[in-house]
């Protein structure tokens, strides 16, 4: 008995409608990157595994699919190292290679690679897939799309209001409501200084990062287990809770991480920001959200993330300030900042809100219904033409019965129907059907033209 086929959980095949409206998401997307300077590269789907572990954390360490090594992987492990090693260590023997986690990482190894052909500032914007062995559930994948565009080899604050503008741009051209939450590591790294628990800094921006999936409480009991003092604890709730303005927020935090030079420094940023971004006109709200911290570990300054505010699902956009992710791959002091589209949930919120446009169900815009072999070699001269203007037709490929042939047209949300018989091609005229009205007119190939260019 054969099986019945599938695809492995977190993945999902896409129909010609969703590829559609994700392609919808994707120019949408590359217009406002190219609109401000962003050029386009690509990496490959994997990288070797010196390349990626070690820049995500220890949790995103553990979310790498690794690749087994080609050919014989077993040959040259000890037979007594493979009864007893732990996977973990067993899985570093065998495999050489992994799926890229993000885009960031590889775009760094590509700078490093080509700095001798790359300008500085370089600006490039890239859409790919990349993969996690993340647990699936609701808006999480463990393959799925980032749209990313990173500026690297320049430490302006100009860059993070450029990425707010790019951020507020594409969702207000795919009209999702948004709400820009920001926050700096720098901040994050004060207060760990000014509670005396820098050696935990980690530890800290791990259980800070969950406070909006498990609450204030649970992330207090997780400091408490990781040795975090109770003084410290104290600062950290008063700050993690502060209610305010961005205005407010910012003298709460001179306030209580003054006497730390990098939360001085991130603060100052941070005023800096919301000083600029009061010359920019924005249609999402700025917030400043002392609670987001962004659990990968090569940010070091300004973070971002933005959430829909018509609907729960998370995060649909973030990234942030990474001052030297170069440098482990042997270019030291060379500063980027970086912002990444989640295409699958933005793609999630457009269909619950009902955001597609109507002409993204379908990319035909006329069929030719097929009466038979005369007609077929008049139609392809009319389709030659059409199509010549840049308007997506086609033909029918099969005398099949008209019901057949409308069905077709319907499923495929085609706006218009062609229907050419002996009469049309006597008079030189075509008979256009409105699919949506059910309308019919004759028109002659130009009238044509000028109503399919209108849609």
């Amino acid at each position: 008995m054969l099986k019945k086929p599938s695809i492995p959980k977190g993945t999902r095949d896409f129909s010609p409608k969703e590829m559609t409206r994700r392609n919808y998401i994707f120019n949408t997307i590359k217009k406002v990157f190219e609109k401000y300077g962003y050029s386009p590269i690509e990496t490959p789907a994997m990288e070797t595994l010196s390349t990626l572990m070690g820049k995500y954390g220890e949790e995103g360490d553990k979310l790498l699919f690794k690749i087994l090594n080609s050919g014989n992987f077993l040959s040259e492990i000890d037979a007594e190292d493979l009864k007893f090693s732990d996977s973990a260590k067993l899985s570093f023997d065998i495999c050489k290679k992994g799926l890229r986690y993000d885009l960031t990482v590889p775009f760094a190894r590509y700078v490093v690679q080509n700095r001798n052909d790359i300008t500085f500032p370089f600006k490039r914007y890239q859409i790919q897939p990349v993969w996690r062995a993340d647990r699936p559930q609701k808006g999480r994948y463990r393959e799925f799309y980032q749209c990313d565009a990173d500026v690297i080899g320049s430490n302006s604050l100009l860059n993070e209001i450029e990425l707010i503008q790019i951020m507020d741009e594409v969702f207000a051209n795919l009209g999702i409501n948004t709400i820009i939450k920001i926050n700096n590591r720098k901040i994050l790294n004060g207060l760990a200084e000014v509670t005396g628990e820098s050696e935990k800094i980690k530890e800290i921006t791990v259980a800070i990062d969950k406070i909006e999936k498990t609450g204030i409480d649970d992330v207090i009991k997780e400091l408490e287990e990781k040795g975090i003092g109770e003084s410290a604890i104290d600062i950290i709730r008063d700050l993690m809770t502060f209610e305010g303005n961005n205005l407010k927020k910012i003298c709460e935090l001179r306030r209580i991480i003054s006497q730390s030079d990098p939360g001085s420094s991130g603060t100052k940023e941070m005023e800096i920001l919301i000083d600029y971004l009061r010359s920019v006109e924005l249609n999402s709200e700025v917030e400043i959200d002392l609670t987001l911290a962004r659990g990968l570990d090569y940010y070091t300054g300004i973070i971002f993330e933005v959430k829909a505010t018509d609907i729960d699902i998370g995060s649909i956009c973030g990234g942030g300030r990474y001052d030297d992710l170069t440098g482990i791959f042997g270019l030291p002091d060379v500063s980027g900042v970086g912002i990444s589209f989640g295409a699958e949930r933005i793609y999630d919120v457009m269909c619950k809100l009902n955001l597609f446009p109507k002409d993204s169900a379908g990319t035909v815009k006329l069929m030719f219904v097929n009466f038979g072999k005369k007609e077929e070699k008049y139609c392809l001269d009319l389709l030659s033409k059409i199509r010549a203007k840049g308007i997506s037709a086609e033909l029918y490929p099969d005398q099949a019965k008209l019901k057949k042939q409308m069905t077709y047209a319907n499923i495929k949300s085609v706006p218009f129907v062609a229907l050419v018989g002996e009469s049309e091609i006597k008079e030189g005229k075509i008979t256009v059907k409105n699919m949506e009205t059910g309308t019919q007119e004759k028109l002659n190939l130009e009238e044509l033209l000028s109503l399919l260019s209108q849609i």
